[in-house]
């Protein structure tokens, strides 16, 4: 039993599926009892050197996805547009969908759901959050059945190896970053990463597999680590924690709330423990508990190997020539608002050491609603760093709070504002 797979994008992780395809094809059909065979590679060029012989390669996207030989479609292109069009019309012609495109998925799952659905084949993304970590496929399938209440974690490595290295090493970010940079953690123009939007993006699909409910990109409170300060770094890790940067996803009783922001995680918290690329999920349900999953968040190899093993799916979707029920429908939801939501935060404040200053502060937060769990004060002869953490209050209060502290004569700075994740995550 054959399957013709077209490849669009032959970047390192088309390039990489495509050279396991050819290379791995006698132990793919031992294992699923499938022949999968490569029949083109859409690339932009055809001068660049490639894991797999040229004679695969061709530019023209469409031809891919048109040729007869081909019977499932498989797009590593990235970004919206020609993936888009391209997957709606491989989709269109009764051709299965495998994508690892989160930008794509998080704009525009449900439409490429619903026209997958329409045209009797799936849309399979395993591979478009956490790479090589299976968590489409348990939210999707497993799960199904279970009420969850909340999924967070670490989905973007960029992030994660950056906030690692300033923690052991006591760095900078900018410093870092370059760093980074030049070993390939980081693309030259790291915005997507540093500022949370690939975060954001999957946090959108994991919340609409978890929930059942689409939240709308733009309805994602979203904050990145180019704030993130050595200093801080360093004073949380006295209080008992450290900083990653967190895509949180909660169904609540007022609707879905999801966020991405740095937040600091107790050290015996196994969240804490992932260290470097490396990326991380909890999962909440009222009766599995929490489920706890890790692995590589990335890489050609880890990612080609979770788009294969959809790519093995499809076929067999293919092979059986039935109509494909989706994996997961998405009902209407409300998205609830951030500032509704309540969080906990640490607060750093240079202030002016002398009788009444932490009164005033206090005062202030206490007016807005939010009460002090702990403060650590540092520093004497005229000024002094107060490191306040908070107690549970509303995002909105906790704003309010700050922006009238940072009014009074004795504040000279807000220095750092990062949310906290307790203990009970």
């Amino acid at each position: 039993m054959r399957v013709g797979v077209g490849i669009l994008g032959g970047g390192t992780v088309g390039g990489t599926l495509a050279r396991k395809l050819i290379d791995d094809q006698a132990v793919i059909a031992a294992k699923s009892g499938i022949e999968l065979d490569l029949v083109r590679v859409a690339v932009r060029r055809l001068d660049k050197a490639r894991s797999f012989p040229g004679d695969y390669a061709t530019t023209d996207a469409a031809a891919v996805v048109d040729d007869p030989a081909v019977r499932l479609v498989v797009e590593l292109m990235g970004g919206i547009e020609p993936a888009r069009s391209l997957v709606e019309r491989a989709l269109s012609a009764g051709k299965p969908v495998v994508t690892a495109n989160k930008e794509l998925v998080a704009a525009h799952g449900p439409s490429l759901i619903s026209k997958a659905a329409e045209h009797g084949v799936s849309l399979l993304f395993e591979a478009a959050v956490g790479g090589g970590i299976p968590l489409i496929r348990p939210l999707a399938e497993s799960l199904a059945g279970e009420r969850l209440t909340r999924v967070l974690g670490i989905v973007n490595g960029t992030t994660n190896y950056i906030l690692t290295a300033m923690e052991s090493q006591g760095r900078p970010y900018r410093e870092v970053l370059e760093e980074a940079q030049r070993l390939g953690y980081a693309e030259a123009d790291p915005a997507a990463d540093v500022e949370g939007g690939d975060a954001a993006a999957k946090a959108t699909i994991l919340a609409g597999l978890a929930f059942g409910s689409w939240v709308e990109g733009d309805r994602v409170h979203r904050e990145g680590i180019t704030d993130i300060q050595a200093a801080d770094i360093a004073f949380v890790r006295r209080l008992g924690y450290c900083v990653k940067l967190l895509a949180v996803a909660e169904n609540t009783d007022g609707g879905v709330a999801v966020r991405v922001h740095p937040a600091l995680v107790p050290l015996d918290h196994p969240l804490a423990s992932v260290r470097g690329a490396n990326n991380a999920v909890f999962v909440q349900g009222p009766a599995v508990g929490e489920l706890f999953f890790m692995g590589p968040g990335a890489g050609g190899d880890p990612t080609a190997t979770a788009v294969l093993g959809d790519v093995i799916d499809a076929a067999r979707e293919v092979l059986s020539g039935t109509r494909v029920v989706p994996r997961i429908q998405f009902g209407a939801g409300r998205a609830r608002d951030f500032a509704e939501v309540e969080t906990q935060w640490y607060v750093r404040l240079e202030v002016v050491d002398a009788p009444g200053v932490l009164a005033s502060i206090a005062g202030a937060f206490g007016r807005h609603g939010v009460s002090i769990k702990s403060v650590w004060q540092e520093g004497r002869g005229g000024a002094a760093t107060l490191l306040v953490v908070t107690h549970d209050a509303a995002e909105a209060d906790h704003r309010r709070a700050i922006e009238a502290i940072g009014g009074l004569d004795e504040v000279k700075q807000v220095a750092a504002t990062i949310r906290v994740i307790g203990p009970d995550v």
